[in-house]
C-alpha cells in the first residue's frame, strides 16, 4: 500500500499571459521543472516570500522547462540542481541551447518568449543517468522527446513527466505529443512510455498542464497520440498534416486550444517528426547500400 499522495502545487507560470499552459510543480520544497525565464518573478509571487527551494529537479533542459533555472539560482544560491547529464552542460553555459532555439523562433521573438536564459553555476549541478534516487525520488530515464528526458517518481505513486506524457491543457481531455526538433526519436519515446508504465504510478503531474490520474489511461493515449502524428508525418505532406492537427487541437474548448498552441507550436510539431522521418530514411538507405551484395 503506497502512502497518500504528497502534496504538490502546480505553479501556472502564466506563460504569454495564458492560463494553464506551462506549470513548475513544488512539493516540499523541490521545484521540478521551474518554467521559462520570463515567467520567474510570477512563479516566485506564488511560492511566497518565505519560500526557499530546497533542490531544482529538471526533466529536460528545454527553454519552456529549464529555461529559469540560473534566475532561480541567482536569487538562491547554491541550490541544487539534478539534471540528465547529456543535458548539464547546456544548464552551465546555456549558449548552444539558446542559438539552437534562435534558429526556430527568430531572435526577435527569444527575449520576449523566454527571458534572458542565465548561467547555473557547475558546482551546484547533480548529473544523472537514470536509475538514481534524489531527494526521495526515483529517477528513470525516458529519451524520445529528448535524449536528455527523465522522469522522477515519488513513493506515493506520483510521477514527474515533464513532456513524456504529452501536451494535455484544461478544460480540454485531448492530448498531443510536442515533437519539436532537434531530438525527437518515436520508437525510444514508446519505450519510456512503456517503461514508465511498468512502474505503475497512480498520477502523472504534467507541465502542461496539471495532474492526471489514472496514470496507466494517460500514458496509453499518449502513446495512441505519438503513433497517429507520426503516422501522419511519414506520409511526407507538410500542408495536409497541419490541416489534420489543426482540426484535432480545434475539436476541444477553444480556450484548451490557445493554451495546448501556446505550450506547443503546431509547427514545431511538423518539424520534429519531420526530421526525424528523413533521418530514418537516409539511415536506411545508408545501411541498404553498406549491406553485403549492395551496389
Amino acid at each position: 500500500m503506497r502512502n497518500a499522495a504528497r502534496v504538490a502545487r502546480l505553479i501556472d507560470t502564466m506563460h504569454m499571459g495564458i492560463e494553464s499552459s506551462i506549470g513548475a510543480w513544488e512539493s516540499d520544497g523541490l521545484i521540478v521543472d521551474p518554467g521559462p525565464a520570463v515567467t520567474i518573478p510570477h512563479v516566485l509571487e506564488q511560492l511566497g516570500p518565505d519560500f526557499e527551494p530546497r533542490a531544482i529537479l529538471l526533466t529536460h533542459i528545454h527553454l519552456d522547462h529549464a529555461g529559469g533555472t540560473g534566475t532561480l539560482l541567482a536569487r538562491f544560491p547554491g541550490t541544487p540542481v539534478y539534471v540528465h547529464e547529456a543535458g548539464a552542460r547546456h544548464v552551465i553555459d546555456p549558449s548552444r541551447l539558446w542559438d539552437s532555439a534562435t534558429r526556430i523562433y527568430g531572435e526577435e521573438r527569444m527575449l520576449a518568449m523566454w527571458g534572458e536564459t542565465l548561467a547555473v553555476p557547475e558546482e551546484v549541478v547533480t548529473t544523472l543517468s537514470g536509475g538514481e534516487r534524489v531527494e526521495g525520488m526515483d529517477v528513470l530515464h525516458a529519451p524520445g522527446h529528448a535524449e536528455h528526458h527523465v522522469v522522477y517518481l515519488d513513493d506515493e505513486g506520483s510521477a514527474y513527466c515533464g513532456d513524456v506524457a504529452g501536451v494535455r491543457t484544461p478544460p480540454g481531455e485531448l492530448t498531443v505529443m510536442p515533437t519539436p526538433p532537434p531530438e525527437i526519436d518515436v520508437e525510444a519515446w514508446l519505450r519510456s512510455l512503456a517503461a514508465l508504465a511498468e512502474r505503475k504510478p497512480e498520477r502523472v503531474r504534467m507541465t502542461h498542464c496539471g495532474e492526471v490520474a489514472p496514470a496507466l489511461e494517460q500514458l496509453e493515449t499518449a502513446a495512441a497520440s505519438l503513433r497517429l502524428t507520426a503516422g501522419w508525418a511519414a506520409e511526407g505532406d507538410r500542408a495536409a498534416f497541419a490541416a489534420k492537427l489543426d482540426e484535432l487541437i480545434d475539436s476541444q474548448p477553444a480556450i484548451a486550444a490557445q493554451r495546448m498552441r501556446n505550450a506547443m507550436p503546431t509547427d514545431h510539431v511538423w518539424l520534429g517528426l519531420e526530421r526525424y522521418w528523413r533521418k530514418r530514411r537516409e539511415a536506411e538507405a545508408e545501411a541498404a547500400a553498406e549491406a553485403p551484395g549492395a551496389g
